[in-house]
């Protein structure tokens, strides 16, 4: 049960110095991909700056074709169509899809397909996915596979979406059986970020996103864990500034990993995956949209530290302070429906499996983790008793 491999690297300050950007200042961050590079642009009320940005970053834009999730429809995506609609000799078609985790699926993928093949969209298209998760994957998907591949732009509207599913090129759809079993790496143009969308999130939704904010802190950077342990209230209030640097900090997190290990070869990507082993199990038996997947990825941290802990991988102090944290943040630490005779099955079909052994991210202190092989079933059905 020793650890596979070393999934971290030594915590740097690249990028760290200037991040506490002023709510109304564009911060930028670049995915560093080669000829693949991309920009996330991070800002508070920034719409009326897309287009000039647009006409920087994607270039030869003539069509663009724009996939909404329906709730937001009104307050985010119109203003966005009536950007795009602004700039000359651009053709706009727009759909909406359902919110909720059921719409990855390949029935809404079917659909889209069928949509932008009557739009007349071809490889110089360029496809606009605004919501969150749900449908940047899902549109995401789309266009990696539509004509082998479309240009896309990915306009996150929910704190889960802006600070984990809109970097890194990640796209899919979900199977009966597994989360995001189908999919393909597709990176995207641009990442267009406007925290002002935060405001208008449900409670729940809200605090949901804050679980990958907190794992950002637990897996690879000891000194952001601190700052949200003192900014947690003005998170929870919502605080324009705080905001803007608890996300533009996740960013240029993710943003390393994802130069380091895009497709994950080499181990140091599946640090983003820390709880989510779990958490992808409690979602597929509890019913994808019963919880939300934060809320699992929240108690599925929990279970991942207490199983570092009987592993003698880290101290106790680590899932304290995590609990305090997650608790501060308005996160649930446990599930009381947590079934450990119908997760483990599902758990054997997560893609970090490697010849039928469990591996699972865990952390060994604040600020690190390691991707661990081989381990026994019978410490991991404790660790999910421990959090019922």
């Amino acid at each position: 049960m020793a650890p596979e491999s070393s999934a971290n690297t030594p915590s740097t300050t690249e990028n760290r110095g200037n991040i506490a950007a002023a709510s109304g200042r564009r911060a930028s961050i670049t995915v560093e991909l080669a000829e693949r590079s991309y920009p996330i642009e991070i800002g508070t009320g920034i719409t009326g700056e897309l287009a000039d940005v647009l006409r920087q970053e994607v270039g030869d834009l003539s069509h663009a074709l724009v996939i909404a999730d329906e709730s937001i429809q009104t307050h985010w995506a119109d203003p966005i169509i009536e950007c795009l609609s602004s700039i000359d000799n651009v053709r706009v078609n727009n759909t909406n899809v359902p919110s909720g985790e059921t719409t990855k699926s390949v029935e809404h993928l079917s659909r889209l397909w069928d949509w932008l093949l009557s739009s007349g969209a071809d490889r110089r298209s360029v496809l606009f996915a605004i919501g969150g998760g749900v449908v940047g994957d899902l549109a995401g998907f789309a266009a990696a596979s539509f004509t082998r591949g479309i240009r896309f732009v990915q306009i996150p509207t929910t704190l889960l979406a802006m600070v984990d599913s809109s970097v890194g090129g990640k796209t899919g759809i979900n199977l009966s059986g597994g989360k995001n079993m189908v999919g393909a790496f597709w990176q995207p143009e641009l990442v267009w970020i406007d925290t002002a969308c935060l405001q208008t999130m449900g409670e729940r939704d809200y605090l949901s996103g804050l679980a990958e904010v907190v794992k950002y802190g637990v897996i690879e950077d000891a000194e952001f864990f601190d700052w949200l342990c003192k900014n947690a209230a003005s998170l929870l209030a919502r605080d324009h500034a705080a905001l803007q640097h608890a996300v533009t900090r996740s960013c240029q997190s993710k943003a390393r990993v994802v130069r380091d290990d895009e497709r994950e070869t080499s181990g140091r990507r599946a640090i983003l995956n820390y709880g989510h082993t779990f958490a992808h199990a409690i979602e597929a038996t509890a019913g994808y949209g019963a919880i939300l997947h934060g809320e699992a990825v929240s108690i599925g941290m929990q279970m991942a530290a207490s199983l570092a802990i009987d592993m003698g991988l880290c101290d106790e102090s680590l899932l304290t302070r995590q609990t305090e944290l997650l608790t501060a943040c308005g996160l649930p630490v446990q599930f009381a429906d947590a079934d450990a005779d119908k997760m483990l099955p599902v758990m054997m079909r997560d893609k970090k499996v490697a010849h039928g052994k469990l591996r699972f991210i865990l952390p060994t202190d604040i600020g690190n983790v390691q991707l661990v092989g081989d381990v026994d079933p019978a410490q991991v059905r404790s660790a999910i008793q421990a959090h019922r």
